[in-house]
């Protein structure tokens, strides 16, 4: 039972210490010139040369939806 709830432990330890904690950012776009994108960021110090960003489009709400 001991030998169970030690490895159960561990597990979680190893696994909570190798997620990565993102930054959340927003940002809106300035300019787009092919595959190159200028952003004008809140919180940008968060962010340095060379990081991986993900970037999502924002919901368009109502206007998203169509219909008949």
């Amino acid at each position: 039972m001991k030998k169970g709830i030690v490895s159960i432990v561990l597990a979680l330890t190893f696994a909570i210490s190798t997620v990565a904690i993102a930054a959340t950012v927003k940002c809106t776009v300035d300019t787009v010139a092919g595959d190159k994108v200028t952003m004008t960021c809140k919180k940008a110090d968060k962010l340095k040369a060379g990081d991986a960003v993900k970037v999502k489009k924002a919901k368009g709400g109502a206007a998203a939806i169509e219909g008949c």
